[in-house]
């Protein structure tokens, strides 16, 4: 009996320690709680991708200004980003591939860049119900679902600014505007553009240019197309010329040093973020504050209060204005904050076509 005894305590001492190996962390090898918990937090990272519009990061304008509410947010919420670029020329097949793929590699929050990306959000995201999506510049029935955040801009407000400001600064009573692709976006710079010179000068004489027309957006990226449309203008008289046109902008930039004219820069504050041997023809930029929507779509994301549908910036939210630096709209700024005022009371509206 007492052998017997003895053998149950030492069965049972085992069965103990066993017991103790297999479950709980006392037992767990050095470290591997640590390894657990990075795992976790590793997991809890918010996954954000970007798709750019053509030009990507280091357009110097669009994409560079959404690129900058992405750098922001992964500073402030330590963010797990992949981002990705569209190519001039590439079918519609490559904008749907690109979001899948971010999507397939676990980036299920996703900000594309540029109303181009429309129709392949909107496909991306039927089939992708849990994903959320954001884009850029466009709110139109093709990307329109509960999973899409549409944030657009008042641009025509914005340009209404600039184009008062090329109105009081020109010499020659003659100013430009160049426009990346021919589309209803576009158009609205054009439109705001054109009523705030006329509401200075009704018979200053104003040159329109086109670089492409839809499908091809390569209007967007082709500086050697900018320059040209621009030495045009400066060559027929006009002092001063606007672009809407992304990357295109850098030869607006440069046909303007040459002739000895003014430029407007577009979406950022370029006399700031264009090439340093431009920056002093640019007398101010219609600044479209790109980051501040990415940015809002991230943190809805981290707040857990995303919410679906259009989202506008305009004057009255500060979603779009003007730059001063430079100091060469300084002498005009009361005039032009008097109209920036008019267009948030509503005593000027201002047209979109």
């Amino acid at each position: 009996m007492r052998q017997l005894k003895k053998l149950v305590i030492a069965a049972t001492a085992a069965a103990l320690t066993l017991t103790a190996c297999s479950s709980g962390t006392t037992a767990s090898p050095a470290g591997s709680t640590s390894a657990s918990a990075a795992a976790s937090s590793a997991a809890a990272k918010p996954k954000v991708g970007m798709a750019y519009d053509v030009g990507g990061r280091g357009d110097q304008s669009f994409n560079d200004a959404a690129a900058a509410g992405l750098d922001k947010a992964k500073t402030e919420f330590g963010l797990d980003t992949k981002e990705a670029a569209a190519t001039t020329g590439e079918a519609e097949s490559a904008r749907e591939e690109r979001l899948q793929q971010l999507i397939d590699a676990g980036y299920t929050n996703i900000v594309a860049v540029g109303f181009a990306y429309a129709k392949s959000v909107g496909k991306v995201a039927k089939a992708n119900p849990e994903v959320k999506f954001a884009i850029v510049d466009d709110a139109s029935p093709d990307s329109t679902a509960a999973n899409i955040e549409n944030i657009v801009f008042a641009e025509n407000e914005g340009s209404f600014l600039v184009g008062a400001a090329a109105a009081l600064k020109t010499k020659s009573n003659h100013i430009g505007f160049v426009g990346g692709v021919e589309t209803d976006l576009i158009r609205k710079f054009e439109a705001g553009y054109v009523a705030g010179a006329k509401a200075v000068k009704t018979d200053i004489k104003i040159d329109i240019k086109y670089l492409t027309q839809p499908p091809d957006f390569s209007g967007f990226g082709d500086v050697a197309k900018g320059k040209a449309a621009a030495e045009g203008m400066y060559q027929s008289g006009a002092d001063i010329v606007y672009h809407a046109a992304g990357g295109s902008g850098g030869g607006v930039f440069t046909a303007a040093k040459a002739a000895g004219k003014l430029a407007i820069g577009v979406d950022s504050d370029q006399a700031k973020t264009a090439a340093a041997d431009v920056r002093s023809v640019i007398m101010t930029s219609m600044i479209k504050k790109v980051d501040v929507g990415v940015y809002d779509f991230i943190k809805s994301i981290v707040d857990g209060t995303f919410k679906g549908g259009v989202k506008t910036f305009d004057l009255k939210a500060g979603g779009v204005d003007y730059s001063t630096t430079g100091g060469m709209v300084d002498d005009i700024k009361t005039k032009l904050d008097d109209y920036k005022q008019q267009i948030i009371d509503g005593k000027i509206t201002v047209p979109a076509k």
